[in-house]
């Protein structure tokens, strides 16, 4: 029992992740219009963007297939996440990058499901030249692939 304990404490780690992301996408949906922005700070805003496609907007005006694909590559990715974190709950780093990844996948699918397009609202930029607009989900997924690289690193060779 202990260990299925364990592993489920990955999954709600994934499961703070989404409510992070969703409560902000929420929140900025409702405070700006599209297209809008507000300054922050010197170097960044916060501004509402729909993303149809996938990072940077791959895909993203290629016609609405690109839905169905992400929301397919999405489920398939939860499901070999979930495999791989019951399996390996004990590797803490590998577990926590994969729990990160899983949270940003889910938070990202759900947009896909219910709005057809992600919400992103981080605007980074400097002296004029804008990084694509990100999310919460984006950033856990970034830090998550991030910590699977620096995990294998650590490990020996076999």
């Amino acid at each position: 029992m202990a260990s299925s304990m364990r592993w489920t404490a990955w999954l709600a780690l994934s499961a703070v992740v989404i409510v992070l992301d969703q409560l902000t996408k929420q929140w900025v949906s409702q405070s700006l219009a599209f297209g809008e922005m507000i300054p922050v700070m010197p170097s960044f805003n916060l501004v509402l963007a729909h993303n149809a496609g996938a990072a940077f907007s791959f895909l993203a005006g290629a016609g609405g297939w690109q839905r169905g694909f992400f929301i397919g590559i999405a489920v398939v990715a939860a499901v070999v996440i979930v495999h791989l974190l019951r399996k390996h709950h004990g590797e803490k780093l590998f577990s926590l990058a994969l729990a990160l990844i899983l949270g940003g996948a889910l938070g990202n699918l759900i947009d896909r499901i219910l709005r057809g397009h992600v919400v992103d609202f981080l605007d980074f930029y400097v002296q004029g030249t804008h990084w694509p607009a990100f999310n919460v989900a984006d950033m856990a997924i970034t830090c998550g692939a991030g910590l699977l690289i620096w995990d294998s690193f650590r490990k020996p060779a076999k």
